[in-house]
């Protein structure tokens, strides 16, 4: 613990100096945990990287509230992305900021003046003061625990029993996840099922496309690059332009991962003499929509008979493919699948997606879906084969016991 204190604190010290730099007083002051409730009495505390696990979070924070309004929420993320998915949502009784620095004094803090009586946290967020010093119980939803990651605790093997030890509750994504975690100390009491909770995401409500939109990108011509990055725009732009010699009619949506990179995507667009509308300009009709926009995925995953996976051609390991699977889209996808490797598996054993390698594969499996019918096939297949047997209800009944009253 002695040498992870260290490295907190430089890590601290960087990130605040870089925060008083930029004059970003709102980051710093929640980076401190120095940010106050407006919501008075006892809080959940929900920790997520960013906007992907908080996205898959969605239902469960939906359920959480339902079946305990005596608790308020507190969100923290990462990413300002994240934080500003979280707000969007306006849900009642919900706060969200940025994740305060794991320091032992602003752990505390937020502790203290949120009055937190439970932390959850996701995936491979497990952050050592946050778990040490919570007065309640603390969950881990969807553990992540890589090979790579478990020998770099394994190092610091006392420091991992401990925090294990004081996990309440820990459902871990895959199985091999969940052995590792056992290994690093976990008390096999408190393991719970092998849940992705990627695979509990559900549209959020209000986001269907409209009339308008259904007319501009009808759903058999309009094929979507989901959560790109750089590197892969490219790519996408020449395998449209191969694919429109054979399909004139296709129209692409291009969903970037960070939309700060619009301007530069843009430029790519017009290079290639490309027709193209911006979501944030409030444009569409071109045959293509730049989607520069936070917090509308699922309008462009209902707008879309075939999906590319961004993150999969470039060194990011791919982004998930549930939300696409959910809207019975098919699924094409680069070799780059680390993030999700069970999924992706699951999805090639029942030939439900294909996996592409560079422009050329991309062009030909988007003439090979021309049929809607075909779409649909592969889309229903995804859907099916990625369906899992612990659903949201199986996961409530086992936290909900554990959560003190508010």
């Amino acid at each position: 613990m002695a040498l992870y204190r260290v490295l907190i604190t430089l890590f601290a010290i960087w990130q605040l100096a870089r925060l008083v730099l930029a004059r970003d007083w709102s980051a710093l002051s929640e980076r401190r945990g120095a940010v106050r409730p407006l919501i008075s009495g006892n809080h959940l505390w929900l920790h997520a990287a960013s906007n992907g696990e908080l996205t898959s979070a969605r239902s469960l924070i939906v359920a959480l509230r339902d079946a305990r309004p005596d608790l308020a929420l507190l969100i923290t993320c990462n990413s300002t992305t994240g934080v500003t998915l979280a707000r969007g949502w306006d849900l009642p009784g919900v706060s969200a900021h940025l994740a305060p620095l794991d320091l032992a004094s602003i752990v505390r803090r937020v502790m203290r003046q949120w009055q937190v009586v439970a932390h959850i946290t996701m995936e491979a967020e497990i952050w050592p003061n946050r778990v040490l010093l919570c007065p309640g119980p603390v969950l881990v939803l969807g553990g992540r625990m890589s090979p790579g990651s478990a020998r770099v605790w394994g190092r610091a093997e006392k420091l991992a029993r401990n925090l294990l030890q004081q996990v309440a509750f820990l459902s871990a994504q895959d199985s091999g996840s969940r052995d590792r975690f056992l290994q690093l100390g976990l008390r096999p009491e408190a393991c719970g099922p092998v849940v992705d909770l990627k695979a509990l995401y559900t549209p959020p409500p209000g986001q269907t496309p409209d009339s308008e939109l259904r007319r501009a990108y009808p759903r058999d011509i309009t094929w979507l690059a989901a959560s790109t990055h750089a590197g892969e725009e490219e790519v996408v732009i020449a395998a449209h332009l191969e694919a429109r010699k054979i399909r004139p009619d296709l129209r692409l949506i291009m969903a970037l991962r960070h939309p700060g990179r619009a301007d530069e995507v843009a430029g790519l667009l017009r290079t290639a003499g490309l027709n193209f509308d911006r979501r944030s300009a409030g444009e569409m009709g071109a045959e293509v929509l730049l989607a520069d926009t936070m917090g509308e995925m699922a309008l462009w995953y209902a707008l879309a008979g075939v999906v590319f996976i961004g993150g999969t051609l470039t060194d990011r390991g791919g982004h998930t493919p549930y939300e696409p699977a959910a809207f019975c889209a098919a699924i094409l996808h680069g070799p780059d699948i680390r993030n999700h490797v069970k999924p992706f598996a699951t999805l090639a054993k029942s030939g439900a997606a294909q996996q592409i390698a560079d422009a050329h594969g991309l062009s030909a499996a988007l003439v090979a879906l021309t049929d809607p019918v075909n779409q649909r096939a592969q889309g229903v297949l995804a859907q099916d084969a990625l369906r899992q047997h612990t659903g949201l209800k199986g996961l409530m009944a086992r936290m909900l016991p554990l959560l003190p009253r508010g």
